[in-house]
């Protein structure tokens, strides 16, 4: 591991002014996924501003919806009350994603700002421009499975492996943030960037802006999370869904539409989102949507069944969102997000 200096702020102003000015600086707050980044040579800070103990960690009411600190775990947010009342895609996206002693330590704020699990991106070894801008892609003609089937670049064909991120996405969340110049609000379907000729740069903040807390704005319909893997648990999206709908006299008002496991960010669809507003609900109606939905994916030489997989996938994400066709467990669990089995989960107590 890189050597690198530590220190601990005592304030979000303290954490910024410590970041901003240091390119070489980073916050840190349960490091679940950094401290592994920093153990595999990839991320080699030279400071760490640990954010951890700042008072970020409260889940409150807040313009009609919740207002979720940037420090609160993901265990705290999965099982909290409202959330898994009103916003349950956001409990089964943590509860289909980690372990529970990971989730005991990632936070709200962090888990959204993981990076790639792509082979390529944490092997030195390899070529990666998401590591080492110019140094180019050995994903591109190596073994690609994993990999982009929508908004790739020729720099880059890395997908974003947070569940979380997708359910958030869905739900149209707002970012609050602390940085140089001062606070502002992101909508979480702006946080990420695709690729271009940047891939290594991940989101829209900037050096040194800190993730103060998660909205979720007032919502009175139906959310869900669907996910397929490898294995049974503890594994990262191949394929992923939420969904997010309001109905009204036997009619979808209005949904929202995200893929994860398919690009470098959480995917919206509108087109899609725009084609089933305003329609009575069928599997007829889903069946066409899904169709338009990969209708522009690219998929490369390994990864071509992520297509079928997905399509299949948001039909049923949108029979079970619907109410057309029940959830495989309660909803706001891990039994609902999961495509098979979940080895190791309990189910949430009613």
């Amino acid at each position: 591991m890189h050597p690198f200096q530590y220190q601990r702020a005592e304030s979000a102003e303290q954490a910024v002014a410590a970041v901003a000015p240091n390119p070489a600086a980073t916050f840190i707050a349960g490091g679940t996924s950094h401290v592994d980044l920093m153990k595999e040579d990839v991320h080699r800070p030279a400071l760490l501003v640990d954010v951890s103990a700042l008072p970020l960690r409260e889940i409150s009411a807040f313009e009609g919806g919740l207002r979720i600190g940037a420090g609160v775990s993901n265990t705290a947010a999965a099982y909290h009350a409202d959330v898994q009342r009103r916003y349950p895609a956001v409990s089964e996206a943590l509860l289909a994603g980690a372990s529970m002693q990971i989730r005991n330590m990632a936070t709200m704020a962090g888990n959204p700002l993981q990076r790639t699990r792509c082979p390529y991106f944490r092997d030195p070894t390899q070529a990666c421009n998401k590591r080492q801008p110019g140094s180019g892609c050995a994903a591109i003609g190596g073994y690609n499975h994993v990999h982009a089937l929508f908004g790739a670049s020729a720099a880059c064909i890395a997908t974003h492996p947070s569940d979380l991120a997708v359910a958030l996405s869905a739900l149209d969340a707002r970012v609050q943030t602390l940085g140089p110049r001062g606070p502002r609000t992101i909508a979480f379907p702006e946080l990420h960037r695709l690729p271009g000729d940047t891939p290594h740069l991940d989101t829209v903040l900037a050096h040194g802006e800190l993730i103060t807390s998660i909205d979720l704005l007032a919502f009175t319909g139906r959310s869900h999370y669907l996910k397929v893997r490898e294995r049974a648990s503890y594994a990262y999206a191949l394929v992923s869904c939420a969904v997010a709908l309001e109905m009204s006299g036997g009619k979808l008002q209005r949904v929202r539409v995200a893929l994860g496991g398919v690009a470098h960010k959480p995917w919206r669809l509108p087109a899609v989102e725009a084609m089933l507003a305003e329609q009575p609900p069928s599997e007829k109606l889903f069946r066409a949507a899904a169709q338009a939905a990969f209708a522009d994916a690219r998929p490369l030489k390994h990864n071509a069944y992520k297509v079928p997989m997905g399509r299949d996938l948001l039909v049923r994400a949108l029979l079970e969102t619907s109410g057309l066709r029940p959830l495989q467990g309660p909803a706001g669990t891990a039994f609902a997000a999961s495509v098979g089995g979940v080895a190791g989960q309990l189910a949430a107590p009613r």
